[in-house]
C-alpha cells in the first residue's frame, strides 16, 4: 500500500536542543497528522482490544507532556497528577482534547526554552533523584514515538491511511 501521508523527518542538525526539539516535535506532528480528516466518532472508534482510540491517545499524550515538561521539569504541582488515562469521557468533545493537546505542546516547550541547558537537573525527582532535561527530552520523543506508531495503525484500521 502506498502512504498516502508523509511527512519529512528533521535535518535539524545545528545544536543538540534544537535536534531534540525538532524531533518531538516531528513526533507531535506525526500524531496530528493521523487526525486529520476525521469526525468525532472516528476519533474514538475503538478497533483494539484494549481502549485505546485515536482520541484517547492524544488524551493521554496530553497528560504525559503536562507531568513530564510541567511537573518534573519545571516543578509545577498543578501537573503532578496530570490525567494520562487513555478513556476520554463521552462529554469531553475531540476538538477540546485536540486543542488540549496543542497548548500542552506550547506550554511544553516554554518549559523547555526556560530551563536553557540540557543539562539542567529536573524541578522533581524521577525514581528518587533529578534527571536531566536531556533524559525528559528523550524519554518524552521517545513516548511520543511510540504513540504515533499506534496511532499509524489505528488511521489505516479506519480508513486505510498511511505513512508518517
Amino acid at each position: 500500500m502506498l502512504e498516502s501521508q508523509r511527512e519529512p523527518v528533521p535535518f535539524n542538525d545545528d545544536n543538540e536542543t534544537d535536534t531534540a526539539l525538532a524531533f518531538l516535535s516531528f513526533s507531535r506532528s506525526c500524531v496530528l497528522k493521523k487526525l486529520e480528516g476525521l469526525d468525532e466518532e472516528k476519533l474514538r472508534r475503538r478497533l483494539v482490544a484494549s481502549d485505546t482510540t485515536m482520541l484517547g491517545l492524544v488524551q493521554h499524550l496530553t497528560g504525559a507532556e503536562r507531568y513530564w515538561f510541567g511537573y518534573t521539569v519545571a516543578g509545577d504541582p498543578q501537573y503532578a497528577d496530570a490525567n494520562m488515562d487513555m478513556v476520554v469521557a463521552e462529554d469531553q468533545p475531540a476538538e477540546q482534547v485536540i486543542a488540549d493537546y496543542r497548548a500542552a505542546m506550547t506550554d511544553s516547550d516554554v518549559h523547555i526554552r526556560a530551563a536553557g541547558d540540557l543539562d539542567v537537573r529536573t524541578a522533581q525527582s524521577v525514581n528518587e533523584e533529578p534527571r536531566t532535561l536531556r533524559w525528559v527530552l528523550a524519554h518524552m520523543t521517545s513516548e511520543t514515538t511510540r504513540h504515533a506508531g499506534h496511532a499509524d495503525i489505528l488511521r489505516e484500521l479506519i480508513d486505510g491511511v498511511t505513512g508518517r
